[in-house]
């Protein structure tokens, strides 16, 4: 975004600078200032620590520790650079690293920070007061972390990145830095965006909650199963439905009979008898970009298909809700095979 002034009754483009052409160090400037300045940033928001790596085994530091309003830790990390680097992984580092913070724990962390900056107050009474609690209360203390990313630019992969992981429900905040010529820094957050970051919360609740849906109605049971004589224990409805099917095409049933059978499209039919490349190669044809690749959809792994009449019959892998019905018919249709299934034990 260009930056513009109106001198002389004329509108004249401000000159972009870089912090590194003016001189503007990482943690020695940008972080101080920020720091006495958070709430450009992240507003409503006490910086409680910097440079804060109070961990085992690490090295690592997060730049700026704050606390919000809602007595959520909140991860600042700053960068000058034009692309961001790999901030986004980083701060996903500190936000689990300190996730099992307690509020004694921060406390004591922002009793250090407090001398080290020298400034006399009770840190517990500071803490209590920023939150406005009469009491320390840890059941609703740190339920979240959160994230805010601050740099000059950040590239398409680490946005990509950041508004997928913000999906799955982390709450990530990149806020770009432009600096321009006489001491003038423009500051905008842009993931999300301001003006429809209320519609992107709800989208992104939506998606939880759909997802939360798929997963609870998905059934996991196993399944013991004999057929033909032959036992197939704790099978998940895909290879149920598998070895039912491929003990009764090795019995010597025609594999064309379970056309009629089988819901429409569980059953692949190829001319020829195809090896396992040939087979992919057929399935992908027909694949129209989907973000499972079809061939994930069908069992095409050697002898995990069948060749009958000058033909390759490959079977699907995507069994739902019509399962039990399909079974019913095959055990009707074929009472030789003596099928029979019980959910596993295990």
């Amino acid at each position: 975004m260009a930056l513009y002034k109106i001198e002389d009754k004329k509108i004249k483009a401000i000159e972009r600078t870089t912090f590194a052409h003016q001189n503007i160090k990482e943690r020695d400037d940008l972080q101080k200032m920020l720091k006495e300045n958070i709430d450009i940033i992240s507003p409503d928001t006490l910086v409680v620590a910097e440079e804060f790596g109070e961990w085992e085994d690490s090295r690592r530091r997060i730049d700026l520790l704050g606390l919000d309003k809602d007595a959520n830790l909140v991860v600042i990390e700053l960068k000058r650079t034009e692309d961001g680097g790999h901030m986004e992984l980083q701060s996903i580092r500190y936000a689990a690293m300190i996730s099992t913070l307690t509020f004694e724990k921060l406390v004591a962390i922002y009793g250090h920070y407090i001398k080290a900056i020298e400034i006399d107050k009770d840190p517990t009474s500071a803490l209590l007061e920023f939150l406005d609690w009469e009491e320390p209360d840890e059941d609703n203390f740190a339920q979240e972390v959160k994230i805010i990313l601050a740099s000059a630019e950040f590239s398409k992969e680490l946005t990509t990145s950041v508004m997928w992981l913000n999906d799955f429900g982390l709450d990530i905040k990149c806020v770009r830095m432009h600096p321009y010529v006489n001491g003038i820094l423009d500051i905008q957050t842009v993931i999300p965006i301001p003006e429809v970051a209320d519609y992107q919360i709800k989208i992104r609740e939506k998606k939880q909650k759909e997802r939360a849906s798929r997963e609870n109605s998905r059934d996991f049971t196993k399944f013991d199963v004999s057929v033909a004589g032959k036992l197939h224990k704790s099978q998940s409805k895909r290879w149920m439905m598998f070895n039912i099917i491929s003990e009764i095409v090795k019995s010597g049933e025609n594999p064309e009979q379970f056309i009629e059978l089988l819901p429409t499209g569980k059953f692949n039919i190829f001319d020829g008898t195809l090896s396992t490349n040939e087979v992919y190669n057929k399935i992908m044809s027909e694949d129209k970009g989907q973000t499972v690749p079809r061939w994930r959809r069908f069992f095409i792994n050697e002898n995990e298909f069948f060749h009958a009449n000058g033909k390759t019959y490959v079977l699907s892998n995507q069994w739902g809700n019509d399962t039990m019905k399909t079974l019913s018919r095959l055990a009707e249709f074929f009472p030789n095979a003596n099928i029979e299934v019980k959910p596993s034990a295990q």
